[in-house]
């Protein structure tokens, strides 16, 4: 069960450094439109706001990736807090942005959490 709980732990960590530069560097590219339902005039006005929502991303994803080389009691509480956050932020999401967010970052690092918790 450990290594099924890292594996996801990876998987959410890789997702977020990939949101990660869709935001940021690829926000007003044709992939990011479609990903994130713009058009290119609102990707224009909006870009600085979505780098910004991009580096927390990136947050997560360090945070998952450091839970992981961490190891132990300190890794295992970096990886627990990180997938939380990563819940957390997509409920919010799904509440305010797209009910898509749901399917990409709440179940995700709901079942992330479960796995972590029963692999202790």
């Amino acid at each position: 069960m450990q290594l099924l709980a890292n594996i996801l732990v990876g998987v959410l960590a890789v997702l977020h450094a990939y949101i990660l530069v869709l935001e940021m560097f690829l926000w007003q590219t044709p992939r990011a439109r479609a990903a994130f339902g713009t058009d290119p005039e609102f990707a224009a006005a909006s870009a600085p706001l979505a780098a910004n929502q991009g580096l927390y991303n990136g947050f997560l994803a360090a945070g998952l990736a450091w839970g992981l080389i961490a190891g132990g009691d300190v890794g295992f509480q970096f990886k627990v807090f990180f997938t939380v956050c990563v819940i957390v932020a997509g409920i919010y999401g799904a509440a305010t942005a797209t009910k898509r967010i749901l399917f990409v970052q709440v179940i995700p690092g709901a079942l992330t959490l479960a796995a972590l918790l029963l692999a202790t």
